[in-house]
């Protein structure tokens, strides 16, 4: 049995502080992504919720406390390293994509294999039509649904996504959030959703945290009857 199956958790956060230079955004702060499960890490804009990411991606370094990844503390250990060794898979904000190279010239940069390529090609069959169209002229949602297929293609264990839905019309958000539940259905995929969008977070995860002034103030079972109580926690 692997590593990866013999763990409970994907991701552990245990007691992290960080920030840049003097002043300190994350206080404390502990968070857990079971093994195949999905978590929302919800608050408003200033919360700390892109800093927290960094941290888990290795791309800004902790204070205090450490990172767990499938059980192997990675806290030392650089992106790359957590990438090879753990199959990271990080999409952050802005639809980041390569404009002047067409989508398959995007997706192949990652893998030419044309198997690979099929299966994420099912997954977001809308860029199926758009594979010899410039990446910089695919609409907002269209350059979404490229960036998490291109992460896909590195066949990752743990995936975090950044604000997935920002800027994204509402008939796009619909098919990332049925792309996330099918895809931790499998059971072989742990998510990391940071997102502000309540609903679309709650019914494409199955647990939360809410994050505010770099401190977690709640958690929970995911799911749309926890709206209310997710919504009353944010107000506070």
């Amino acid at each position: 049995m692997s590593e990866h199956r013999r763990s409970e958790a994907a991701l552990e956060l245990v007691g992290v502080t960080a920030g840049y230079g003097r002043s300190m955004v994350l206080h404390d702060v502990s968070l857990t992504v079971p093994n195949g499960g999905a978590v929302a890490l919800m608050g408003h804009n200033g919360a700390g919720k892109t800093t927290l990411l960094r941290v888990a991606v290795g791309l800004l370094s902790v204070r205090s406390g450490k990172i767990l990844l499938y059980g192997e503390d990675v806290t030392k250990l650089r992106p790359s390293a957590r990438v090879k060794r753990a199959g990271l898979g990080y999409v952050p904000q802005g639809q980041l994509c390569f404009p002047q190279m067409t989508t398959r010239e995007n997706l192949e940069l990652v893998t030419t294999d044309r198997k690979a390529l099929d299966e994420v090609l099912q997954t977001f069959p809308a860029l199926t039509g758009l594979l010899s169209r410039r990446a910089g002229l695919l609409s907002g949602g269209q350059r979404q649904q490229l960036a998490i297929a291109r992460t896909l293609l590195t066949k990752p264990k743990m995936l975090i996504l950044d604000e997935p839905t920002e800027g994204i019309q509402p008939n796009v958000v619909a098919e990332i959030e049925q792309v996330i539940v099918s895809l931790t259905q499998r059971g072989d995929l742990s998510v990391l959703l940071v997102e502000q969008h309540v609903g679309f977070a709650l019914r494409s995860t199955g647990g939360y945290s809410v994050l505010e002034s770099g401190r977690i103030t709640a958690t929970g079972t995911g799911g749309a009857e926890a709206i209310d109580s997710v919504r009353a926690a944010m107000a506070v």
